[in-house]
């Protein structure tokens, strides 16, 4: 028998193997991460339970399928804002206020899906205080973060819906202490996370009535931005981001206990606190996410919130909200 046949063979398979160490990055080609479009995205708060969709879709691969390698960035929500705007950054995750500042601003951001369906924001205080509706915050000392974010506009949302001007009522500027401060009766009233805080008052024994800002008004909340910049020229990029966001959310809604161990990988000693309180908050942010089609932003929350801009003299004059947010990459 000729030997041809086996150094062919042994050809054939030292040629495979310098292919395969080619793809693999042997050699100084390419790796699989270069492949990758890297992604810094701007959450504007601590790592939190409230992020699963995103840690579900790191997880599951969701992004590596869509071409994407994704770095968290816990930075202020108006910092990730102007990064934006400004094209030094693609993505962010903001609240529906945060779209149309900056684009009064001349920052031409645009809000490209929604992912929360209903503002997260309320006003909780000691059920004694006798607070159940929006006009009887008249007169009460009323404890947030800061004349910013969505606390504070949450907030001037509840008081337009009462009748109310910021100058009916005390404005305390305390950071993010709200549950120690009503704890401690420093306010009467706070203003808070509607999936947060709340529930760690009940956990801590607590008695209270929660004025819910969707309850009273639809206002655009938190999705994800892009830029024109972006749109224009990777709408590619922007329709992956959004799909990849949504089938996060779809995932954590079908199995919030399997997405709740997954959370455990990306916020530290998640595993030592107290689970029930955890698992609370985020069933109450699944409540706010859900909607008969994920990602959709409805005009009249855009239409809502430019008349509490303009109410709180944020906004000058109206804008073409046309140019704020879109629908037109949702899958």
């Amino acid at each position: 028998m000729s030997n041809r046949p086996v150094r062919d063979l042994k050809y054939i398979s030292f040629l495979t193997l310098l292919i395969l160490c080619f793809l693999a990055g042997c050699g100084g080609g390419q790796t699989a991460s270069d492949e990758l479009t890297h992604v810094v995205l701007p959450l504007g708060y601590i790592p939190n339970v409230q992020f699963a969709p995103l840690y579900v879709a790191v997880e599951k691969g969701y992004f590596t399928e869509a071409g994407i390698e994704v770095e968290f960035d816990y930075s202020f929500e108006t910092d990730a804002t102007a990064l934006v705007g400004a094209n030094q950054l693609q993505f962010a995750v903001v609240s529906g206020e945060q779209v149309l500042l900056a684009r009064a601003q001349g920052l031409p951001i645009v809000f490209v899906t929604a992912w929360y369906q209903q503002y997260p924001v309320a006003v909780v205080a000691k059920s004694d205080q006798g607070i159940t509706e929006p006009a009887d915050l008249r007169g009460k000392t009323i404890g947030l973060p800061g004349l910013y974010g969505a606390n504070y506009i949450g907030l001037r949302a509840l008081l337009h819906a009462g009748g109310l001007r910021e100058s009916d009522v005390v404005l305390d500027s305390i950071g993010y202490t709200q549950v120690e401060a009503l704890a401690t009766d420093r306010d009467q009233a706070v203003s808070v996370y509607t999936a947060n805080e709340p529930v760690q008052l009940r956990a801590q024994g607590y008695e209270i009535t929660e004025l819910r800002v969707a309850d009273y008004m639809q206002l655009a909340s938190n999705g994800l931005i892009t830029n024109e910049t972006t749109l224009s020229e990777d709408p590619a990029l922007v329709r992956a981001m959004v799909e990849v966001l949504l089938r996060g959310i779809a995932d954590v809604i079908a199995d919030p206990e399997g997405a709740y161990e997954i959370c455990k990988l990306y916020i530290e000693n998640l595993d030592q606190v107290d689970e029930t309180v955890q698992k609370q908050v985020l069933q109450r942010s699944i409540e706010l996410w859900q909607a008969d089609r994920l990602g959709y932003s409805n005009p009249q929350a855009w239409e809502n919130m430019q008349v509490v801009l303009l109410d709180m003299d944020l906004l000058v004059e109206s804008l073409d909200l046309s140019q704020a947010f879109t629908n037109d990459y949702l899958p």
